[in-house]
């Protein structure tokens, strides 16, 4: 069976928000409350999938839940999330940090704990971009004498 949008009821009283970005990965979440359903749309090809099978490997997946383990509000919330950008490994952090983002709306209590967990501080590692004259961005060509 598969699940849309449809199916959550986003709203002021019972939502909420965070962002979260890592690499070029950009994820957008919402907790929806009274609901235990994950999913996930990819903004490249328009599609909804479970969160589960969408990450593809249990790490991933428990890195995601982490900020609600917690916190100890797993199976509270339901998560709806569009991704764009990355790979997989980066979706999954950026949403992470969307996930505990939208925790601090939620409780702003919450702050203590998610900031000595690490969960508010961005992974600002970026690809470092190409330089001219170099095959990347500090591989060179090979240098012959003659």
């Amino acid at each position: 069976m598969s699940l849309k949008l449809k199916d959550f009821k986003i709203g002021f009283d019972n939502a909420f928000y965070g962002t979260g970005r890592r690499k070029e990965s950009v994820a957008r979440v919402w907790l929806i409350r009274g609901s235990d359903k994950q999913i996930v749309k990819v903004k490249e090809s328009g599609k909804e999938y479970d969160l589960r099978h969408y990450l593809q490997r249990e790490t991933l997946y428990h890195k995601v839940l982490h900020p609600l383990r917690l916190t100890g509000l797993e199976g509270r919330f339901g998560i709806y999330a569009t991704l764009s950008g990355g790979g997989i490994s980066g979706q999954a952090e950026a949403l992470m940090y969307g996930i505990a983002k939208a925790l601090l709306k939620h409780n702003p209590d919450l702050r203590i704990s998610l900031k000595r967990a690490g969960l508010l501080r961005r992974d600002a590692r970026e690809k470092e971009r190409k330089k001219y004259g170099l095959m990347k961005a500090r591989k060179a060509y090979r240098w012959s004498k003659r």
